[in-house]
């Protein structure tokens, strides 16, 4: 066996297989994007004079990574208008970061900060003020948002907004905070839904499509670099398909997707969910598409009224006695026309009464060979996990609770945080589990601090 020389030999390097028998080489030679052969380095050389070959200097290799909770595609469009604060050590730096993107912004756009940070990573172990935002920039329009809790809008994002005393807030949660006057200060609170933020994030500027393409490509390109490969899209808020998903349609006709997508469908109009996949139903069908980008099911909200947002400083939402009926209809549709489907589910309390209504329409309908997760369950309790296993169901879960720790302790208690995302019960529980981020409006899009987090204090 001599190989060819459109094989590549990656030799003198720590290759992690994931193999138990064997779980790491010296060497490994990639036939058609496939490993093909691990083993020790003189012995692939010698099978394989004609390959390419490359000395890896002793660095380790893994195999690509997939992000089973991200939300790629809205982050995409957006990467290029940001300001990323993850990983940053203290407050002073982030402040100074603030200043110097301020310095550099052209007139009209803004410098936006979004997720991927909090307070607890910072040597100040405090959150920013409006003074001192204010301050850095004071002419540049900012928004700063801090997990699902708040937002920071300096004077000239407000002035940019037209926000001013006399300002409507149209929100059905969260408020802004306003001074005796009754003019709006720039801090904007939600609670606990973080729709009022996020509706206040899409009033800024936005990139147009060929900046948006452009955007994407880096986004990719910082997700390669942390070893990511693979992505599963949960869509969210305020990302409309078709009309969103453009970009990514154009980059994967011109060859330029550098990380497969499974996407699925969000829900965007509460109330009017059964519309939305109806109409959908007759656009596209799951596994529609190729390798590098298909559609793979309907989620992660499938009706509003069974979403329960999760800020972990606020009291756990309780469900509205409507769910159950508006679940049903829409898993009615679904599970008829074998959608995949996944449920954003943070709580044990919705966990239970979320199963009740699939065993319900699953019982009509039949659950076999059907895909379906439970996202996050940060507290779902052992006989949930077995009643999701028992039903063929899974569980993707993220690092969401390690931005905001502080809170639930405070909230829940010392025990409780210790007891929050039990990931060795659910592997007890036969459950099948799946690790993600959620970036990037709370989590990092870095997929290496949430399997850090995974194996040092829940693997």
């Amino acid at each position: 066996m001599t190989g060819s020389s459109e094989d590549l030999l990656l030799t003198g390097g720590r290759i992690t297989t994931m193999n138990p028998a064997q779980p790491e080489a010296e060497s490994v030679l990639i036939r058609e994007g496939l490993f093909a052969e691990v083993g020790k380095d003189r012995d692939l050389i010698q099978r394989h004079p004609q390959a390419r070959g490359i000395d890896l200097g002793g660095a380790r290799v893994i195999p690509g990574l997939i992000d089973s909770h991200t939300h790629i595609i809205r982050q995409g469009n957006n990467f290029a208008l940001e300001l990323r604060w993850d990983e940053v050590p203290s407050l002073a730096d982030g402040l100074r970061m603030l200043r110097a993107q301020a310095e550099r912004t052209p007139p009209g756009a803004w410098v936006r900060v979004v997720g991927g940070w909090s307070a607890d990573q910072l040597a100040e172990r405090r959150l920013p003020t409006l003074e001192e935002i204010n301050a850095a920039a004071p002419d540049v329009p900012v928004f700063v948002l801090h997990l699902y809790d708040r937002a920071w809008m300096n004077a000239a994002a407000l002035r940019a907004l037209g926000i001013d005393e006399h300002f409507y807030e149209p929100f059905v949660s969260g408020r802004l905070e306003r001074d005796d006057f009754g003019r709006p200060t720039g801090l904007a609170l939600a609670r606990p839904n973080a729709q009022p933020l996020y509706a206040l994030l899409d009033r800024a500027p936005k990139l147009d499509r060929e900046a948006q393409i452009t955007s994407t490509r880096h986004y990719f390109r910082a997700l390669n670099a942390l070893g990511l490969t693979s992505a599963l899209d949960c869509a969210g808020g305020f990302l409309n398909y078709p009309d969103d998903y453009g970009v990514i349609t154009e980059l994967h006709r011109r060859g330029e997707q550098t990380v497969r997508i499974g996407y699925q469908l969000f829900a965007q109009k509460p109330g009017r969910e059964l519309a939305d996949f109806q109409r959908w139903h007759d656009m596209v069908k799951p596994d529609q598409g190729d390798a590098l980008l298909k559609c793979v099911g309907a989620g992660e909200m499938l009706v509003a009224s069974a979403y329960d947002f999760e800020d972990f400083s606020y009291p756990r939402p309780t469900l509205g006695p409507q769910m159950e009926g508006e679940l049903e209809l829409v898993l009615d549709f679904l599970l008829a026309n074998r959608w995949p489907i996944r449920f954003h589910c943070t709580y044990e309390e919705s966990a239970r009464r979320i199963l009740d209504v699939v065993e319900r329409v699953g019982g009509r309908h039949g659950l076999d060979g059907l895909n379906w997760i439970f996202d996050h369950g940060e507290t779902i309790t052992p006989a949930t996990m077995e009643r999701v296993a028992r039903l063929g169901g899974g569980i993707s879960y993220q690092n969401r609770i390690a931005f905001q720790a502080r809170e639930y302790e405070r909230r829940y208690g010392t025990q409780a945080l210790r007891e929050v995302m039990p990931v060795r019960a659910m592997m007890a529980a036969g459950v099948p589990l799946a690790a993600g981020t959620d970036a990037t409006r709370v989590s990092s899009y870095n997929p290496w601090l949430a399997i850090h987090w995974a194996v040092s204090g829940k693997g």
